[in-house]
């Protein structure tokens, strides 16, 4: 049985990748490592000075080669990315399978289900590998078959 705790942050509200960032650094301040996996960000934190510094206690990914936000990707790019994305999403249970942090960040992995990139089984069958390493995914649009995934949901709305 995993031991590793599965969080959600999800809403309409901004905030929920920033939530995240902030326990991928309270756990690198505790000596944790951690690998965040940004997915459907455009150009997303990968050029973050801020987070570079962070390395090797904090690790950042994007596997899309594209800059510019998905959805407005003509449909043979959008092709391309979502290949990269399943390498991102590839990527990720290898980490999981081999223990490669303690924390694992899935930033923006909720859209993949929305936009039919995964299916929430693919989601599943992913936290299946985290044993001891727990997850953070993040996005807007949840239901109660995602929701049972994991240990603790926030919703983040704008009010």
């Amino acid at each position: 049985m995993a031991d590793g705790l599965v969080t959600i942050y999800a809403g309409d509200g901004r905030g929920k990748s920033p939530a995240a960032i902030g326990r991928a650094v309270q756990a690198a301040v505790a000596g944790k490592n951690v690998v965040i996996i940004q997915f459907l960000k455009g150009k997303g934190l990968k050029d973050s000075d801020f987070l570079r510094r962070m390395e090797p206690e904090i690790k950042l990914f994007r596997f899309e080669k594209s800059g510019e936000n998905f959805e407005q990707l003509p449909e043979d790019r959008k092709q391309e990315e979502i290949s990269n994305i399943r390498n991102g999403m590839s990527f990720a249970r290898k980490v999981l399978v081999t223990g490669g942090c303690d924390l694992l960040i899935l930033d923006e992995v909720l859209g993949l289900i929305e936009k039919d990139i995964i299916t929430v089984e693919d989601l599943r069958n992913l936290l299946a590998c985290r044993e001891d390493t727990s997850v953070i995914l993040t996005g807007i649009r949840i239901n109660d078959e995602i929701c049972s995934l994991a240990d603790e949901v926030s919703r983040i709305e704008t009010v």
